[in-house]
Parts: structure tokens; C-alpha cells; sequence
């Protein structure tokens, strides 16, 4: 929002100078995003008067002008190409010597033989507004003569703030006004818009049918106005300074309101309105033409303002075209009202709107406004377009707010802001703020809360105010001094950061994506799952809570395929959102991805890709980080978004915690992947478990190792044959193997050879060989019965 500082000061006028006027905002929680000049540097411009005009002799485009309004007296010759030039107009004079923005100095000239003394400014050229399309048009009763910064007051600042959302009772000069004269103890100037009396009979009907979306509002027939009559040059002035283009003295007396108060108004041509007026909400099918001659369908549930046939507005948004005030125009309906900021908030978005009415609406307007600013527009056009008023209709609802009251300790202060406020501190803030004390005690006050802070409900609210009025360099910085036990460290989990940095060392890099994804890639990924959808997504693509890391992860690949790295590999914590019977299930989980080469570039092994067991690798080692990688296994397995040939649970105590493998080809070739892309998604929890460190004597006497190449069943998996013989050959089995893995010529081609070695150790003896005989033999045994092995 932009504000002009000498409409600020009408209001309230501290002795302070612009840099403290924006230090205090500031400090009181509203953000000076920048302030700039009104207008730029120039000097000896004065108000002239173009007296007469005729062609240049030789220049179509050209005319030469006689001006009045030079410092000496008389009238000066000025060659002028502005299409708008004409007798009788008031226009920014640069007489010879004047300096304008840019440090151009005007100079006599002659344009195409003919003298020039001076020159007719548009505002573009002094950078007071951005009209260019001609002379600046002052108005008719401006004085010849006089310094145009003077008559303009263009020695002036534009403060433009940025409101938090919880402060949309600062969308106004008022209540800008109102925090500096709270933070100054300076007095505050109202308006003073009394009751305008009706002077006619006329009104219109109106009918609240959604009365907890809009529990007030008030109509007005004004008739007779003549919509011809332009705005006073103050009232466009105080709106270009506000960033707003003056366009007819209708609109801009509505948004001079919006500006001054905070209300958001409208005006309706009456002879455009079938009936009455009611507030409803849309029907499915219904449309609107908007002011901004965009054509939308109206989705059930916004409300609007509508008569008896059709749809006028979008209330607390934007206007219809059809109703809109037009040059023809001799009646209007003037509309004020207080909408919830719920049933406006995030509608203007959704029909990709956003209007100066739905930024306060949804906010919040105060509820108590609606009168006065009824009065107060009233007011401004009778003075401005003339016309005959008649009664204000005002209905309400029992949806309507009352003003509610919070309790403030005076402990509760101590523990707060750490400072004691004596009782009168404490009083006078509140009631500077427009608060009421409605109650003292010794434990504190019950503070009643204005109609326009919506934002004040808890304790804490009363707390901040007064932080924020007494200064918050004025509180005390003040160390804790209560007594903390040291958190304790057990050595049975380890921390998360552990398993990055193991991670990190094997060439992975970190990344951080979105918790909401596309619908269409969560759907490629768990078609079998219905993820949350977000009822107001950022954006398209970003419209479901992940059901799974794996999206994210390809989404970051291909951004990185797309910019030339080759070889990449990444991984990610963080949570995924999975629906259950009892809502959301929402599960810490790490995950990782693998393309490309398996080594960086070099001369050796420049074609090698990354493939199944190169993931299957990495995921192992990192299971093992806590020394519970026996606690784990991989069991062949499946998933929709992987190949079926290459995909694995992850099991930990028998539970499924995970899976890893290459994504699917079909998958691959949808998100147009170059290469094989191998994945693992793992729950955190297990991983986080840790084996706490124990000492076992190292042995001094001599290993024995016997090697085992047995013919098994193709399909077995080798993990299972490990398992039986870990279980069958006895307690001193130090050390198992797999060195070989042979299916070919000379072997049945059913079958394959696996090739062991087995590593027996005794801790306070040497074993011989009679022991060690036996133990292979009873797991020749077992492994030949359980599984049909035989020895090579």
C-alpha cells in the first residue's frame, strides 16, 4: 500500500521528520518497503495558462502557443507538439532557466524557425505520474503564475508499506494515523461525517439470503448526479500518490474511501437494476461479466451481489460490467458492507483475481465502518456530482460480531515481556490502541477489543501490543536463568545427520523438495493410493501431499539431465503423507536415487553404468551404519512404479520397511529418462536403531577355513542357502562367503554352483580336524535335505 506523508499528517502531525515517521512504523510492525519523492527534481515550473494557439507555419504536428504565467508578466511563445494543447488550459509552465529532472536546463530555441521560450510539461516529464499521453491538465481554478511544487505540494514523500496479514486494519490513512499517534502521544483527527438527510423517498429493496457471509450491508439511491463533473484536483492527487489512476469522480470518491477508511465500496447505475438487491450465493452455470470486461463462470458457493434477475458483482471482489456507472449514468446505488473474511478469503485467487477490496476483505474490515464510510461517500459526491440522496437501507444479520473482551495478568506481563508495567503504562496503552477497560482487579485488566483488530483474541496479542508501544528496544535482554537438564544420549539410536554423512561420503548429494507434488506424477508412482489433495494448492503441479519421496527425487534428476550432469545421485529425508483409517500416516522416511556412470570420468571404465547392485551396495552399507546390518534383508519383490525384475523389499525383523530398484521402463520412457534410474525408499525409524559397542577377546589360535561348492536349484536365493548353514554349523563359524557363482557348460542348466567359504575359529583352543570335518558335514546334511544341494 502507498501513502503520501502530507495526507498522513492531516491526520495526525508529530514533530517528526520522514525518517522517523518510517523508523517508527517500522518498529511497530509495519514494514516500509521504500519511500520515494513525489516528483523529481525540477525548479521553475509555474502554472501557465495556454491563452492562444495556432498552427507552426511550417510543421503539422507542431503549434505555437501564447502562455501566461511568467514570473516577469506578459506572455511568452512556446512551440508545443502535445496533442491535447488548447486555449484556455492550465498546464506546468518550464520557463527558460528552469531545470527539470535529469538536469536538463530549458533554454530559448527555435523549432523549425520558429521561437520558443519555454516549454508545456506532461507529468512523465517532471516524473510525477506516468500519464505520457500529453500535457499535464491542471485544474481551471489553478493560479497563473504560481511555483507549480507549491500549489501541488509536490515537496512531498510516498511511504509505501507492506501489511502483514493480521494488520488489515492499517490498509487505510486512518489507521496508519492511528499507530503513529498511539506511538507519539499525539492526538488523531477524525472525519467528521455526519448523517447526510435524504432529500428523497427513493430506495432499494434488499434481502440478505447469506447471512454468515455478509451480516451487513447498506444501499443508498443517490439520484441526479452528473457523472461528467470531474474529481477536485486534491482527490486525484491523493489517489495518484496512492499508486490508484484517477477515472471518473464516481470511482474515485469510492476509492478516495477505500483509501481514507479502510471500507471498500461500489456504486451501481440504478437504471441498470432489475428489482432489488440480494445477497446470495452463486448457482452452478451462472456467469459475470467483470469491470475488466472478463467473461467468468461462477463457481457454487462465492457470494455475490445480485437483483431480482441476475448477477451484479462478485462481492467484496469486483463489480459486474453490465451494472458499472457509464457516462450516461444520472442514478446510482451506493453499496457499503461488512463481509466474513472467510467467506472472501482465497475466492479472488481461485478466478485468478486480486482486487484493493479482496486484499481488505480478506483480511478483515471493521465490522462498525460500513455506516460512516455510507455517509462519508455521500457526502464527497453530493459536494462533487450534485444529486439528491435518499434514505440508507441497511440490513443485518444475526451472524453480525460483538466485541469481544481478553484477559491480561499483570504475571503474565512479568513472564512475558520480562519488565514490571505499572497499572497507568499498562491503561494508557490499551486505551491509545482504541482498546476499553472494562474491568481492574489486582490480577489485572479485562480489556474489551475494538471492532477493527481482528487480530487480538489470546493473551499474547495484548502482550505484543504493548511490546510493541512501549518499545522494543526498551524491553530488557534478559539470559535465562532456569535450570536445564542435559538431555540424555542413549548409544542404542544414532542420528539422523549420521546416516546423511554416510551417505554423503558415497558420493551422494542432499536435496530438499516439495512435500506437494503433481497428481499425475503421484499417480505414476502409487497409482494404488489416493493421495490428500490440497484445498488451496500454490499451483497446478503442486496439487497433492506426497505419498512417497521417489517423485521429488526423479523431478530433481530430470532438472539435473536437463542442464548436462550425467552422472548424478541424490538422496532425501523427510516426511511422506499416506492415507489410513484414521487420517494421515505420516512416516519420516529416507530415500535415494542412482544414474548414470558408476564412475566419475576417467580412461579405465568410461562405459560402466550403474545397475541394480551398485544401489543394493550402497543401501547395504548404509543399513549397516549402526551395526545392526544383520537385523536386515532383501527379499525379491514388486512395485508399480518398478521393474519387475529388479525390485526388492526391504525387511527388517521380518517387517517390510522399504523397497529399492530400477524404475520401470514404461515409467522411464513417460518422464523421457535417457537411462535406467535405480531408487530406494526405506523408513527412517529402523535405520536410527543402533547396536551399542561391546568388546569380545580376540582369539590367539589359528583360523581354519574350509571351502563348499554345492550344485543348488537356479531359483534359490543364495541369501536363504547362507541362513541355513549360519544356522548349522555351530558357534565357532567365524567367517561366511560367497567367492563364486558358476551356471554353464558342465552343469545341469537348472541348476547353479555356489562356491563358499566357511572360516571356523575357536576362542581358547585350536580346533582339528575331526571337529572341523563335522561341522561341514552336518551342514552338507542339512543344505542336501532342505534344499536338494549337492556337492560339485
Amino acid at each position: 500500500m502507498k501513502v503520501s506523508e502530507s495526507w498522513l499528517r492531516e491526520w495526525t502531525n508529530p514533530d517528526i521528520d520522514t525518517q522517523a515517521v518510517v523508523d517508527q512504523l517500522t518498529m511497530a510492525g509495519i514494514e516500509v518497503d521504500a519511500t520515494e519523492p513525489v516528483a523529481g527534481a525540477f525548479s521553475g515550473v509555474v502554472v501557465g495558462e495556454i491563452v492562444s494557439i495556432e498552427q507552426h507555419p511550417d510543421a503539422d504536428k507542431l503549434r505555437v502557443c501564447q502562455v501566461a504565467g511568467h514570473p516577469d508578466g506578459g506572455q511568452m511563445q512556446v512551440v508545443c507538439g502535445a496533442p491535447n494543447a488548447r486555449a484556455g488550459l492550465k498546464i506546468p509552465f518550464a520557463t527558460v532557466g528552469a531545470k527539470l529532472p535529469g538536469d536538463f536546463k530549458i533554454k530559448k530555441a527555435k523549432l523549425r524557425g520558429v521561437e520558443s521560450l519555454g516549454m508545456l510539461c506532461g507529468q512523465t516529464e517532471l516524473e510525477a505520474g506516468d500519464d505520457d499521453e500529453g500535457l499535464w491538465e491542471l485544474a481551471a481554478d489553478a493560479p497563473v503564475g504560481a511555483d507549480l511544487r507549491d500549489y501541488l505540494n509536490l515537496n512531498d514523500t510516498i511511504i509505501e508499506v507492506d501489511i502483514t496479514p493480521n494488520r488489515g486494519d492499517c490498509l487505510s490513512v486512518r489507521g496508519l494515523a492511528r499507530e503513529l499517534g498511539v506511538i507519539n502521544r499525539h492526538p488523531v483527527s477524525e472525519v467528521a461525517a455526519e448523517p447526510v438527510a435524504a432529500t428523497i423517498d427513493d430506495s432499494l429493496s434488499v434481502v440478505i439470503e447469506a447471512g454468515e457471509a455478509c451480516p451487513r450491508y447498506l444501499g443508498r439511491v443517490i439520484r441526479g448526479v452528473n457523472v461528467a463533473a470531474p474529481s477536485p484536483l486534491w482527490m486525484q492527487e491523493k489517489l495518484r500518490r496512492a499508486g490508484l489512476r484517477p477515472i471518473d469522480a464516481i470511482v474515485d470518491v469510492t476509492n478516495y474511501v477505500l483509501l481514507e477508511l479502510g471500507q471498500p465500496m461500489h456504486a451501481f447505475d440504478l437504471a441498470k437494476l432489475d428489482g432489488g438487491i440480494v445477497v446470495r450465493e452463486a448457482n452452478a452455470g451462472e456467469t459475470l461479466t467483470l469491470l475488466d470486461e472478463q467473461e467468468i463462470e461462477l463457481k457454487e458457493g462465492t457470494l455475490l451481489i445480485a437483483d431480482n434477475a441476475k448477477p451484479l458483482a462478485m462481492a467484496g471482489i469486483m463489480g459486474g460490467l453490465d451494472s458499472s456507472v457509464t457516462k450516461s449514468t444520472q442514478d446510482i446505488f451506493l453499496e457499503s458492507a461488512f463481509f466474513n473474511p472467510i467467506a472472501i478469503a482465497g475466492r479472488a485467487r481461485s478466478y485468478g483475481l486480486h482486487t484493493d477490496s479482496s486484499h481488505r476483505f480478506e483480511r478483515g474490515v471493521d465490522y462498525e465502518l460500513a455506516r460512516q464510510a455510507m455517509e462519508r461517500a455521500t457526502e464527497l459526491l453530493i459536494s462533487i456530482v450534485g444529486g439528491k440522496p435518499g434514505p440508507v437501507n441497511e440490513q443485518t444479520s444475526d451472524a453480525m460480531p460483538q466485541a469481544g473482551s481478553v484477559g491480561l495478568r499483570k504475571a503474565r506481563i512479568v513472564s512475558g515481556l520480562s519488565i514490571e508495567m505499572d497499572d497507568a503504562t499498562v491503561t494508557d496503552i490499551v486505551t491509545r490502541l482504541g482498546f476499553g477497560v472494562e474491568a481492574s482487579s489486582a490480577e489485572g485488566w479485562q480489556v474489551r477489543v475494538p471492532s477493527w483488530r481482528f487480530d487480538v483474541s489470546i493473551e499474547a496479542d495484548l502482550l505484543e501490543e504493548l511490546a510493541r508501544i512501549y518499545g522494543y528496544n526498551r524491553l530488557p535482554t534478559k539470559v535465562p536463568d532456569q535450570s536445564m537438564a542435559i538431555k540424555p544420549h542413549t548409544e542404542s539410536r544414532q542420528k539422523l545427520a549420521r546416516l546423511r554423512s554416510h551417505l554423503i561420503g558415497r558420493r551422494y548429494q542432499e536435496v530438499v523438495t516439495y512435500s506437494f507434488i503433481d497428481p499425475k506424477l503421484a499417480a505414476q508412482f502409487e497409482p494404488e493410493i489416493d493421495p490428500v489433495a490440497l484445498q488451496n494448492p500454490i499451483s497446478t503441479d503442486m496439487g497433492v501431499m506426497r505419498t512417497s519421496l521417489l517423485p521429488g527425487l526423479v523431478s530433481a534428476l530430470r532438472h539435473n539431465i536437463n542442464r548436462q550432469q550425467a552422472r548424478v545421485r541424490l538422496f532425501e529425508s523427510g516426511q511422506k503423507f499416506v492415507p489410513n483409517a484414521d487420517g494421515v500416516a505420516q512416516t519420516p522416511t529416507l530415500a535415494g536415487l542412482l544414474y548414470g556412470p558408476a564412475a566419475a570420468e576417467n580412461w579405465a571404465d568410461a562405459d560402466s553404468k550403474v545397475d541394480f547392485f551398485d544401489l543394493k551396495g550402497d543401501v547395504e552399507s548404509l543399513l549397516s551404519v549402526g551395526g545392526n546390518g544383520d537385523n536386515f534383508e532383501f527379499k525379491a519383490d514388486t512395485h508399480p512404479a518398478l521393474h519387475p525384475g529388479q525390485t526388492a523389499g526391504i525387511f527388517c525383523k521380518g517387517a517390510k520397511i522399504g523397497v529399492l530398484g530400477a524404475i520401470h521402463p514404461a515409467l522411464q520412457d513417460e518422464l523421457d529418462l535417457p537411462d535406467g534410474v535405480f531408487v530406494f525408499e526405506v523408513a527412517l525409524d529402523p535405520l536410527l536403531d543402533a547396536r551399542v559397542p561391546a568388546f569380545s577377546p580376540l582369539s590367539k589360535f589359528p583360523a581354519v577355513r574350509r571351502d563348499l561348492a554345492l550344485l543348488v536349484d537356479r531359483e534359490l536365493p543364495v541369501d536363504d542357502l547362507l541362513k541355513a548353514i549360519t544356522d548349522t554349523a555351530g558357534e565357532h563359524l567365524y567367517d561366511l562367503k560367497v567367492f563364486d557363482l558358476y551356471m554353464g557348460k558342465g552343469i545341469d542348466p537348472h541348476r547353479k554352483s555356489v562356491a563358499l567359504g566357511l572360516t571356523f575359529q575357536h576362542p581358547s583352543r585350536t580346533l582339528n580336524d575331526e571337529e572341523i570335518n563335522g561341522f561341514v558335514d552336518a551342514v552338507v546334511s542339512h543344505v542336501t535335505g532342505a534344499y536338494g544341494a549337492t556337492l560339485r
